[in-house]
């Protein structure tokens, strides 16, 4: 049962989606889910679909982007736990063909972004991609492909820097210790214990199951451009192509927090917290763990990652003992400026409405 102080929390959030599809640059829509005494209170406003008034709902479909992290570091952790792995094992050791001087890099490193590994969002190899070819097929080791020749941004270890080739690297290390596709991890590790049913990792389809929460362009002056299905998610793979709904992913963070995956020495060392934003910035003080950013806000601390995808912004969060969850989406990439300020004042409302307060 929801409280009334709950209620005029929940208001107060339901205001600030209302604020935030209203703006000149906002989103066609947005969406919160609160998960409280078993219980899930949806918030949305604006439009799933420019094409029809529905608001978002939380069993739409929706590219959850880097909350995919997430996954990689259950799967990861769970490899940990079994003894198939451990965090202070290096690429060299797993991938003796990715470059050289990426072989000291730990498995802890790149899960928190202390590696050094360049970005490769940053690379000329995916901005030609995106270019030519953006729904095409990419596999992961043409992803590595594009920043191979490049250096170590800075000492690993030595430095935070958010990187998405941190996750790849992550996932073809899953892969060679187990001998399994990543998406089989995913399923046996993640998907199947959590139960998510309507969460998927594709990697040649590029289009959404229906019903759908679709992606925006806006450009204020213009109509909002569809991008849910411009750009492969096979070229985001370990780092950003799963597809999951509100609701299940609200039910991932808890289970990722409730030690669903791993177990209490895990969660020891993935809550090593180093200073650092996710990407983008979630609310209150960031700080980077493993797979999980630590948000301490006015109403109390959250556990959980952002997300950035064309068309959706994304974050999700739960409290350390997994009983709680909030999750956020727009269905535009993240916003910056005064909009990225007033998404971020919504999130932390919806952390007071989670908590209570």
């Amino acid at each position: 049962m929801v409280s009334a102080q709950s209620e005029t929390a929940d208001a107060q959030v339901q205001r600030g989606l209302q604020q935030l599809v209203e703006a000149e640059d906002g989103p066609p829509g947005a969406i919160v889910t609160l998960f409280r005494d078993g219980d899930l209170t949806v918030l949305s406003a604006g439009r799933a679909d420019v094409m029809s008034d529905d608001t978002p709902q939380a069993d739409q479909y929706m590219r959850i982007a880097s909350i995919t992290k997430a996954f990689s570091a259950a799967v990861a952790l769970h490899l940990v736990q079994e003894g198939q792995l451990t965090l202070d094992d290096t690429i060299g050791r797993h991938l003796p063909n990715l470059p050289a001087a990426w072989s000291a890099v730990t498995i802890r490193q790149a899960l928190n972004h202390t590696s050094g590994l360049p970005d490769y969002l940053r690379s000329k190899g995916i901005a030609d991609y995106v270019a030519s070819n953006p729904r095409g097929y990419v596999h992961p080791n043409q992803i590595i492909d594009w920043v191979r020749e490049e250096p170590l941004d800075f000492a690993p270890g030595s430095q935070y820097a958010y990187s998405n080739t941190d996750n790849i690297v992550v996932g073809l290390i899953s892969e060679a210790v187990t001998k399994k596709s990543y998406g089989a991890l995913l399923q046996d590790i993640v998907f199947g214990p959590a139960n998510l049913t309507h969460t998927s990792f594709p990697t040649t389809d590029i289009s959404l199951p229906s019903p759908a929460i679709r992606g925006y362009v806006v450009e204020p002056g213009s109509e909002p451009n569809d991008v849910t299905s411009f750009l492969s998610p096979s070229g985001a793979w370990a780092s950003g192509a799963i597809v999951s709904t509100p609701s299940e992913l609200s039910a991932f963070i808890r289970a990722d927090l409730g030690m669903k995956f791993f177990g209490p020495a895990q969660q020891v060392q993935q809550m090593q917290f180093v200073s650092g934003d996710s990407s983008p910035p979630g609310p209150g003080l960031n700080e980077s763990g493993l797979g999980l950013f630590r948000y301490t806000t006015p109403c109390g601390v959250v556990y959980g990652h952002t997300g950035n995808f064309p068309g959706y912004t994304q974050w999700a969060a739960s409290t350390a003992d997994g009983t709680r969850s909030v999750t956020t989406t727009l269905n535009i990439p993240a916003p910056d400026g005064a909009l990225l300020d007033r998404l971020r004042k919504v999130q932390a409302e919806a952390v007071c409405a989670l908590m209570g307060r």
